[in-house]
């Protein structure tokens, strides 16, 4: 994988630290100068990396659903949380594990089941919530993992560990981390691209969810937005033709040149490379986002609110088409999902708004050969509590968040397909069966792109830093 080392001169000169890319400068009177050309052209192919694996997956587009969807009402049937309907958890399950300070100080903490009925569906026999009629019609594709668990009690830590391997923000994004490693498959687009709901409230989004952190700037998400400017600043200001756009990148080319005859800068080179993909987007990225040509069985697929740019329906259906240009990273954010109150009334709705979408993106990848190499992921950033957050009146209640257990799901890429991994207590509280960390989730979602996670490193401040940190194991029994 990529790694960029620092080599130190010894001898009587000052230890002085050379990245990779100055040594090569000043070797050999030019020669260097040369490789680097090649070393750089071969990044804008697809990156320098080799990969060290198999790879299963070519492409990833990771479905977050921000602020945490409640498992026992979508995915973990638990009867027993009915049958115990408004008795206290007890504490031989709780286990003295910390809550958050929304409902630490509550008097009393009632359990609460699911109003919905849950069924069992396809070969698999997978259980569903009937908020998700459509993603149970798919449940022979997907790998659906009930034993995950997070670090992270709160969203904005919540989201950013699941994201960057750190709940601080500042580390780079699992999509810029891939970026960095595989590259880009087509030099007309990003090859990290982000897409979020439009009009949605909830816990806000914050660009270091997708961002380089202290990877080159090249590598952060490029954020595709609704509406007549649907990414900031590519459109050229008023009175510049595209011939001027060329004569002013050729000339800042060229001072860059210059400037690096006497010390090659890597940032001055990523801003570079993102002038010249801008100037190339401004081709390719009108055709990615014109859903004319898209036929009526695909918007009865998605659901007529595919044709609305910036819905959750249009946003998966544009994920498949930057999927079919080789887009390496597509991440979807629907937010809303944080129910502390009024659970059953807000519910619903999400679910509404997601789950055909969600759906018709596996199927359609399915029919068009896409989905042996793409994964996509399902996930928020931990799970809810098992208990009423406040008071349990009738017909109404909320969930406080868990990070000790929640749902996700995985398909295509090499994962199993009809498979559940994992299993939490009859209270969906503690994970009883094969737990998976985020960030072994992680580690695996590396490897089936053919990324070894302990070998993917960049040095920053004197360490090593990886998107898993020192932690994470590839669990191979989710892959087929």
């Amino acid at each position: 994988m990529k790694h960029q080392q620092n080599t130190r001169c010894t001898g009587r000169e000052a230890t002085v630290g050379m990245s990779r890319r100055e040594m090569l400068h000043r070797s050999c009177y030019g020669l260097g100068a040369a490789a680097l050309h090649q070393l750089l052209a071969g990044e804008a192919n697809g990156g320098a990396a080799t990969k060290n694996l198999t790879a299963t997956a070519s492409r990833v587009i990771f479905l977050f659903q921000s602020g945490a969807p409640s498992q026992m009402d979508l995915y973990d049937y638990k009867p027993l949380l009915n049958e115990r309907q408004g008795q206290e958890l007890p504490d031989s399950v709780r286990q003295g594990q910390r809550l958050t300070g929304m409902s630490a100080n509550q008097s009393s903490m009632p359990l609460v089941g699911s109003p919905y009925r849950f069924a069992r569906h396809g070969q698999s026999g997978m259980w569903f919530s009937e908020l998700l009629p459509h993603t149970a019609q798919i449940a022979d594709d997907l790998c659906v993992v009930k034993s995950m668990h997070t670090e992270a009690i709160n969203h904005g830590p919540g989201v950013s560990f699941f994201q960057s391997g750190s709940p601080f923000p500042g580390r780079p994004s699992i999509g810029a981390w891939v970026d960095y490693g595989l590259g880009s498959e087509n030099k007309n687009l990003p090859g990290f691209v982000v897409l979020t709901t439009k009009h949605k409230g909830g816990q806000p989004l914050v660009s270091s969810y997708w961002g380089n952190g202290f990877l080159p700037s090249e590598h952060q998400g490029a954020r595709f937005r609704s509406g007549d400017n649907p990414i900031l600043y590519l459109d050229n200001p008023a009175g510049v033709d595209a011939e001027c756009r060329r004569d002013t990148l050729d000339a800042l080319a060229s001072l860059h040149k210059s400037q690096a005859r006497g010390e090659p800068h890597g940032e001055i080179e990523s801003q570079i490379a993102q002038y010249e993909l801008a100037y190339r987007m401004q081709m390719a990225t009108p055709e990615v986002l014109d859903l004319s040509g898209e036929s009526q069985s695909t918007f009865d697929l998605y659901g007529e609110d595919a044709r609305e740019p910036g819905t959750y329906a249009s946003n998966c259906l544009l994920a498949r088409r930057l999927a079919e240009r080789g887009v390496r990273f597509i991440q979807l954010y629907h937010q809303d999902w944080d129910h502390h109150e009024a659970l059953p009334k807000q519910l619903p709705r999400l679910c509404r708004e997601t789950d055909r979408a969600s759906a018709a993106l596996v199927s359609d990848l399915k029919q068009r050969g896409l989905l042996e190499d793409t994964l996509v992921v399902w996930a928020g950033e931990f799970g809810r509590t098992n208990y009423c957050q406040g008071k349990l009146v009738p017909n109404n209640f909320g969930r406080d968040h868990h990070p000790k257990c929640f749902t996700l799901w995985a398909a295509g890429g090499g994962f199993k397909a009809g498979a559940v991994h994992g299993a939490t207590d009859d209270f969906c509280y503690n994970i009883v069966d094969r737990p998976v960390s985020v960030y072994d989730f992680n580690a695996t979602l590396l490897y089936v792109l053919g990324i070894n996670h302990t070998r993917l490193t960049y040095r920053y401040l004197g360490r090593d830093f990886r998107l898993t940190d020192v932690h994470g194991e590839v669990r191979h029994e989710l892959l087929s």
